[in-house]
């Protein structure tokens, strides 16, 4: 599962028009950042201040603005703003699951440096620090996970305010409390003053394949989030990479992405354990915020940014007119490390065993995150840094999930064995010579990703000039040759059961499902001796 490297070209960029999907405006009516200053350090905190949205606070600005009738209305809590400390992925795993959105530092501080990760100073560094989180206020923190409660809370809604007088303007309320706490400053333009109204951010985010095409495409699928205070709101971008926030803002709040997908799959590799990495693009307006990626970009977002679309693509492609190749598990964890070449699709968050030998051969000082976090994808990026290198190691990896969905943890582990013993044992060569006690699992298996490779790649670039995986003992020639007349990858998948892990048994199951090609196949097998 290794992958060559492949040279990083840029090339210049230009904004097209375009109309989002939701919009019936001829030219994209957004106004576009480059994302080039967006930080992933550690998360430098300032002064801790005054959370306008606790009870008392709002309150407190409810009696101001309505000094005579305040005194009818109760406020009650409709969230509670608490900390957890999750003691492992596991923990971490159990809150994620009741739907527990968390960040790794303080809601109410100020930032005097963005990022994207924070360690608390009292927490050992080889500890989970502690996570931030809004919930219910009839949220119970699983056993043994410590919660602390900090603040309760009153964010207007429209089922917090359907029961209160309709003379109040909660809108007015808040404002008041963000004066009446001292973060007047925080209030946008566009929301100051008794006659401004709140905004729902929208946005669109963008990203360009320069070999692909000069026209930019979206960022599909991904997670986008905002927040001031206690205050949130998340929209996943469209196919066009569009959102639009359910809840309006009187203030300009933290933009983020979080790179977690509709689709299902995650990125999470920052050194820090949250479900999906996070690129913070720091306080933009009320009204939305939108960022074209380039390669001229900050490169951890360029390269987040290329993963998520190749992996939403690839998923896409598993099926064509109904036919269907399964994909990678819904709960995908897929982690990117800069420093490595290697890629590899252990899937060890579904069940296959760790070789810890062949890990720490392989990811060195990555290997204690390897353990406790189990990624299933993980992807060595060291020299890739153009779009089409990217894609072709994603959809290389995906490829191994789509099969390990075929084949289950008993073959998986099998192929891992000999992933591990050929590497370790034959001083880092990549796949070993062919002659290992497991090597016919890696002969179908890396066959298959490198057949799956090449296909995607030339359906993208239209580039037939290369053939990836060809120089090795295995042979995804005989599957191109096999697609190039007629057997496309949809037909292939099918023979790949959890029974075929030598060449000759696949050779036999293809012969069995599609007699009317005993010809074609014969020929591909031969040619490929």
């Amino acid at each position: 599962m290794k992958r060559l490297l492949y040279s990083f070209l840029l090339a210049a960029f230009s904004v097209a028009a375009f109309s989002c999907s939701r919009s019936s405006l001829d030219a994209d009516p957004y106004v576009f950042d480059s994302g080039a200053g967006v930080g992933h350090d550690l998360i430098v905190l300032g002064d801790k201040l005054e959370d306008p949205y606790t009870v008392a606070n709002m309150t407190k600005a409810l009696q101001a603005i309505y000094p005579t009738k305040a005194s009818v209305v109760q406020l009650v809590p409709t969230d509670n703003y608490v900390r957890l400390l999750p003691r492992d992925d596991d923990d971490l795993g159990i809150l994620e699951e009741m739907g527990v959105q968390m960040l790794d530092h303080p809601l109410d501080y100020s930032i005097v440096r963005e990022g994207d990760y924070y360690h608390d100073s009292s927490i050992p560094e080889e500890d989970l620090t502690w996570q931030y989180a809004v919930v219910p206020t009839d949220f119970v923190a699983p056993e043994g996970i410590r919660c602390e409660l900090l603040d309760e809370c009153f964010i207007p809604n429209e089922s917090a305010t359907k029961a209160s007088p309709d003379w109040i303007d909660w809108d007015e309320v808040e404002r008041a409390a963000f004066e009446l706490t001292g973060n007047a400053a925080m209030l946008g333009p566009q929301t100051k003053g008794k006659n401004a109204s709140p905004a729902i951010p929208e946005g669109r985010i963008t990203l360009l394949d320069p070999e692909y095409d000069s026209e930019p495409v979206g960022l599909k699928g991904v997670k986008v989030s905002c927040n001031v205070f206690v205050k949130f709101a998340r929209a996943f971008t469209d196919e066009n990479g569009c959102y639009v926030m359910e809840r309006s803002f009187t203030s300009e709040p933290r933009y983020r992405i979080e790179f977690t997908n509709r689709k299902g799959f995650s990125q999470g590799i920052n050194l820090i354990a949250v479900k999906g990495s996070v690129s913070t693009l720091g306080k933009r307006p009320a009204t939305g915020y939108s960022l074209s990626i380039t390669p001229q970009s900050e490169i951890k977002l360029w390269r987040r940014s290329v993963i998520n679309n190749a992996a939403y693509d690839y998923y896409d492609s598993c099926t064509s007119n109904g036919i269907k190749i399964a994909t990678p598990p819904t709960n995908l964890r897929i982690w990117s490390v800069p420093i490595v070449n290697g890629s590899a699709a252990p899937m060890l968050q579904q069940g296959p065993v760790l070789d810890n030998e062949y890990i720490q051969s392989v990811f060195g000082e990555y290997t204690p995150l390897i353990r406790m976090f189990l990624p299933d994808i993980i992807l060595g990026l060291s020299g890739k840094e153009s779009y089409s290198a990217i894609y072709r190691s994603v959809v290389h990896e995906l490829a191994h999930a789509s099969h390990y969905m075929r084949v289950g943890n008993a073959y998986w582990d099998n192929l891992i064995k000999h992933i591990a013993l050929s590497y370790v044992t034959s001083g880092g060569v990549t796949y070993g010579t062919g002659n290992e006690d497991f090597a016919g699992y890696c002969d179908v298996a890396e066959s298959w990703a490198y057949y799956v490779e090449n296909v995607l790649y030339r359906e993208r670039y239209g580039d037939y000039s290369k053939v990836y995986g060809g120089t090795y003992w295995f042979s995804p020639g005989i599957f191109l040759y096999l697609d190039a007349r007629g057997m496309n990858r949809f037909k292939i998948f099918v023979a790949l059961a959890n029974d075929v892990h030598s060449r000759d048994a696949l050779k036999s199951r293809l012969l069995s499902l599609y007699p009317e090609s005993k010809s074609i196949i014969n020929e591909a097998f031969n040619k490929y001796l």
